[in-house]
């Protein structure tokens, strides 16, 4: 006579999962991740109605004028934001103009021409030089670039291109070494690390059969460059340049100790200048509370931020106009 099978049995940890509504657990990571994204929205809401309210004495006070006035006096109450708006644009466009290409070359070198061995160690210098604080640059812009701009590289420039129309409004001034392009080299520095190590990935991850199947076809290394590495690789290089504008944007320390803190504009590029951040860092602390000072330093924290968001903005426009 043959035995009714026993009756299967399921482990208590698996009738627990089954017990559980999965559509509970589903449910509870939404909310969490969706907390995460709107913590990051209103974070950002926040630091701009901060910087709007702040400023907004400033702007009333001085209406339009406050942001095409080059004057900033302290002692009687006028405020202007030209001058460190001049001193950032102009301190950012020329870290990126020397950066950039020196980021660009880095990193096809390091994957493209690079044995694998010093490639893997210059990689990990580069990252190493991407993790040295601001104010480390900014000492060694002071002790080492200041003084060599001053006794070599503006002498040089003066003497010989000080009397060509057009470039000796660029050169002239005193020798001090402090300036916008001693800023600007500063941050083309600073920023190189970043815009390469981005650089980097995006060729690093390239398919190799596109370029393998360009030198089949006889062409060069500056061809296969031009025409297929830079085009595949377009979003990820703007995405690089924009990420290390943004670091320039905003940089404080290691530009308030090498760009000579002045507020004045002109064509010179070794002429003392200021920029928002350090202007913002240096008169902060001065500052009362409830003062048309103080309002005017967050009004100018608002511009700065308003230069970010049009950085960015400009970036995803070129981004799909190319493709379009």
């Amino acid at each position: 006579m043959k035995r009714a099978p026993a009756p299967r049995t399921t482990p208590a940890p698996l009738q627990e999962a089954r017990a559980t509504p999965l559509w509970k657990g589903d449910r509870l990571f939404r909310l969490v991740v969706g907390f995460c994204a709107l913590l990051v929205l209103v974070s950002l809401g926040g630091l701009v109605l901060t910087m709007a309210f702040g400023g907004s004495k400033a702007f009333a006070t001085f209406g339009p004028e406050f942001v095409v006035s080059n004057i900033w006096n302290p002692v009687t109450n006028q405020y202007g934001a030209l001058a460190p708006v001049f001193g950032t644009l102009g301190s950012t466009l020329i870290a990126i103009l020397i950066g950039v290409p020196l980021a660009f070359g880095a990193a096809f070198w390091l994957t493209n021409i690079a044995p694998p061995v010093i490639a893997g160690i210059v990689g990990t210098a580069v990252q190493l030089l991407a993790a040295v604080p601001s104010i480390i640059f900014g000492m060694w812009g002071f002790f080492i670039v200041v003084p060599f701009m001053a006794q070599h590289v503006q002498p040089f420039f003066r003497h010989h291109f000080g009397h060509v129309p057009v470039i000796r409004w660029l050169v002239h001034g005193a020798p001090f070494g402090y300036g916008l392009l001693t800023g600007g080299i500063v941050l083309a520095v600073m920023i190189t690390p970043f815009v390469t190590a981005v650089m980097r990935d995006v060729f690093a991850v390239m398919p190799p059969m596109l370029k393998e199947s360009a030198y089949g076809l006889g062409a060069t290394r500056w061809e296969v460059m031009r025409r297929v590495i830079v085009p595949w690789s377009r979003a990820g290089m703007i995405g690089g340049v924009v990420l290390g504008m943004g670091r320039a944007l905003g940089e404080t320390m290691a530009v308030t100790f090498v760009i000579g803190n002045a507020n004045t504009i002109g064509w010179s590029l070794f002429a003392p200048r200021n920029t928002v951040a350090s202007l913002v860092a240096l008169e902060f602390p001065e500052s009362a509370a409830g003062s048309l000072k103080l309002s005017s330093l967050l009004a100018l924290g608002f511009i700065l931020m308003l230069l970010s968001f049009t950085t960015l903005a400009f970036a995803r426009w070129l981004l799909r106009e190319k493709k379009a």
